[in-house]
């Protein structure tokens, strides 16, 4: 049986680390997997003179598929954002971010299964903005149609396909009534052709009050590309942060899995990052690969590790490093746990 290749972006600050750990889990479970490595993001630029280098590109187009650990973003100045380039470039449309309670995590909160689905193209993060006059800066929000409508099918699809009952759109239309309400609009018309499925809609602030006080009646959330980043994360706070929560960025001719927290210099190169968030991506791009086997593997071992051995990371409130909790992973895989 031949092998998948996939572009592995192993990333900056704890990503080498937390790559090396997802390929070890992936490989341990006979993934039949093999890994083209390239490099982007600050490393590229002093290498190559360019962060994203033409090569990552080529590779993701050619492989379909990739892996990434964080890269660093610069505040306020520096490149521009690696993810919303390889977003932009690839056609990566559809940002899907599951957040799941995953028992003995500590979080504030049980019960927590809420599906973001955020469209990943345009919004404000088109990045246009431009000084008008000294001090005065205009930001362009850019929705349209065609992004609105892709997006809608995308999460009324994967709620069908996953037998969800329930997306909710989430909108500020009551007072950006052209650009929100154009989104909205979209939603709407696509929900007609999901009878089976319950569609509803809320302001996005209400939305965020309703999810730290009532997280579990929540099912798919649709949102724009803002609201989605901003919402995506308090949906991680939910359930334990996110070094415990996955990532997805889906095109129709390219998906590129993530882990979306921060590169954390601070501890990089300590063995102490935590590998959770990454390897659960891995197990969402098993399952795109169509080797669910696999993930399943993957997904009984993670979930032994965690839950029955009780062994986590610092940051989870454990005292296993990186290189121990990959180690009892790959254990608990090689014993067919």
């Amino acid at each position: 049986m031949s092998k998948t290749t996939i572009t592995l972006l192993p990333g900056d600050g704890i990503g080498p680390e937390v790559s090396a750990a997802a390929v070890r889990v992936l490989d341990a479970a006979g993934a039949e997997l093999e890994w083209e490595r390239h490099i982007a993001g600050r490393e590229a630029l002093e290498k190559y003179g360019n962060p994203l280098p033409p090569e990552v590109l080529e590779s993701i187009k050619r492989n379909r598929v990739a892996l990434k650990g964080p890269i660093t973003t610069q505040v306020g100045g520096g490149f521009k954002s690696i993810n919303v380039q390889l977003r932009q470039e690839l056609e990566l449309y559809a940002n899907l971010r599951p957040s799941r309670s995953l028992p003995s995590i500590p979080s504030r909160f049980e019960g927590v299964d809420i599906i973001v689905v955020r469209e990943n193209t345009e919004d404000l993060y088109s990045g246009l903005e431009h000084i008008v006059v000294p001090g005065v800066v205009e930001s362009l929000k850019i929705i349209t149609e065609k992004a609105s409508l892709r997006i809608s099918r995308f999460a009324y699809d994967y709620a069908s396909r996953h037998g969800r009952k329930r997306v909710t759109a989430v909108h500020k239309a009551n007072i950006m009534k052209l650009s929100d309400g154009l989104f909205l609009d979209c939603v709407r018309r696509v929900a007609q052709e999901y009878p089976e499925i319950q569609s509803d809609d809320k302001i996005v602030d209400n939305m965020c009050m309703q999810l730290v006080m009532r997280p579990e009646e929540w099912d798919v959330l649709l949102l724009e590309n803002l609201y989605g980043d901003i919402v995506s994360d308090l949906c991680a706070g939910l359930v334990g942060g996110l070094g415990v929560v996955p990532g997805a960025n889906i095109g129709l001719e390219a998906a590129l899995f993530e882990a979306v927290h921060g590169s954390a210099p601070d501890i990089a190169g300590k063995d102490l990052a935590n590998p959770l968030a990454l390897i659960r991506s891995g197990i969402m791009m098993l399952f795109h690969l169509g080797k669910d086997e696999a993930a399943e593997r993957v997904r009984r071992a993670l979930r032994h590790v965690v839950v029955t051995e009780r062994i986590r990371t610092r940051d989870l409130g454990g005292e296993a490093s990186t290189t121990q909790f990959t180690d009892a992973i790959v254990r608990a895989l090689e014993s067919g746990v």
